[in-house]
């Protein structure tokens, strides 16, 4: 399928006998996307949409069956009887067994969605492939969650009532360590990441960096063509860590100033600051989630419901992940909402650097066409899971930027089509 964006075509010229007052008619553009590319991704989101939303919603509800009802007790009771019955026995299996559940519930959800996917060629992964990133995502979960649930019990056992106070310090603390370090150690479990070679393209995306001010240590390329056709890139790290990466299936796709507008992008995510103030959200969304799980906790109702004594008991662990669960979902829609501000901001920031509008909706139309996403969706859908705005709202947007230059930044004002130097 042909992605290079129609060419607007040129005003008609007035027939022969038109009266020299009469004014041409209005230049008409070629839609962004046929027909067909809007059926595809519109076709694609409804068959992966009870799959996705399958899940979300099975999940909460094992979660919420086993925090509030007495059979979370009894799996922590029988599960840590098979350990030896202690109360660390019980804090450590009861973890273990409510992650395990958790995880075998989503499988099937997960390979529904992968086979809508693979139908749509966006998968290029084997299933034994996939079966290995599973057992992957279930050791990481497990490394992250037993010493998290061994150290909230040991707080809860110091004090049933005031635990939440010095854990919601931690939990702050532990949000902001794991936004430093996911680069450095959650990333390489499931991707391999190579320097980008010497070229044309890797010293025009470090002027890039250069020319708006944002230090990168290296230009990585990760080896996502293993598992999908999607295109992406994105700069992660902070500091000395910081760098940019591209998937290679955008490398091999996209033509190289497309590529240099995703990076703007990201980039301007950087400008922004957007990584260490959502880490700063971040940590103080999680305290405050502890504190509320804190205060909730303490409420006898639930604690009966739960089948546990005080939240000192490691009966309690599977009422404490129900509430965080339900904190989290209620939360969604609005993380999604401030995300989406954000990309735009980025967006913005991309036009503002590069100026090249046509190339941000080339960018921005191969991306969609190539992720085969839906470029309109439902503004329900869109308000309840949506972390970006749809492709249309996206483009729109850079051709309003476009023919609004007053609005623009001063320092950052570029003519169309022109890099700023």
């Amino acid at each position: 399928m042909d992605t290079t964006p129609a060419a607007n075509p040129p005003a008609n010229t007035p027939p022969v006998g038109t009266p020299p007052t009469e004014a041409p008619p209005t230049e008409t553009r070629a839609p962004d996307f046929t027909v067909g590319e809007r059926a595809r991704g519109r076709a694609l989101r409804r068959a992966q949409l009870p799959w996705a939303l399958g899940g979300r919603l099975a999940g909460l509800a094992l979660t919420l069956l086993l925090g509030l009802t007495p059979a979370g007790a009894a799996l922590v009771t029988t599960t840590g009887g098979w350990f030896g019955g202690s109360r660390t026995a019980g804090v450590l299996a009861g973890a273990a067994a409510l992650v395990l559940l958790g995880q075998a519930l989503q499988l099937p959800f997960g390979a529904g969605a992968r086979t809508v996917r693979t139908r749509y060629g966006l998968v290029t992964q084997g299933w034994a492939g996939w079966a290995l990133d599973a057992v992957r995502g279930l050791a990481l979960t497990l490394v992250l969650v037993l010493p998290l649930a061994l150290g909230l019990f040991a707080l809860t056992a110091w004090s049933p009532q005031r635990w939440w106070l010095p854990a919601a310090g931690v939990a702050a603390l532990l949000t902001a360590a794991l936004s430093f370090l996911h680069p450095l150690l959650i990333e390489p479990v499931f991707n391999r990441f190579s320097p980008m070679p010497p070229g044309e393209l890797r010293a025009a995306l470090l002027a890039l960096a250069e020319r708006d001010g944002v230090r990168v240590r290296d230009v990585l390329v990760a080896d996502a063509s293993r598992r999908t056709t999607a295109l992406n890139a994105y700069v992660s790290g902070f500091g000395a860590t910081r760098r940019i990466v591209a998937y290679d299936t955008l490398l091999t796709t996209a033509e190289p100033r497309e590529v240099e507008l995703v990076v703007a992008h990201e980039l301007g995510h950087v400008k922004h600051r957007d990584v260490p103030v959502g880490t700063a959200l971040g940590a103080v969304g999680a305290a405050v989630a502890v504190v509320v799980l804190g205060l909730l906790a303490a409420w006898r109702p639930l604690l009966d419901a739960a089948g546990a004594t005080d939240a000192a008991d490691p009966r309690a662990l599977p009422l404490l992940a129900a509430l965080a669960a339900l904190l989290g979902a209620l939360s969604g829609p609005l993380q999604c909402t401030v995300s989406r501000r954000i990309e735009a901001k980025a967006d913005r920031h991309a036009l503002e650097l590069t100026g090249d509008v046509e190339q941000f909706v080339a960018m921005q139309r191969r991306l969609a066409v190539a992720n085969v996403s839906d470029v309109d969706p439902p503004r329900a859908l869109e308000l309840l899971f949506a972390t970006h705005p749809s492709a249309t709202s996206r483009i729109a947007a850079a051709r309003a930027w476009q023919a609004a230059p007053e609005q623009r930044a001063p320092e950052r004002r570029a003519t169309p089509g022109k890099s700023v130097v």
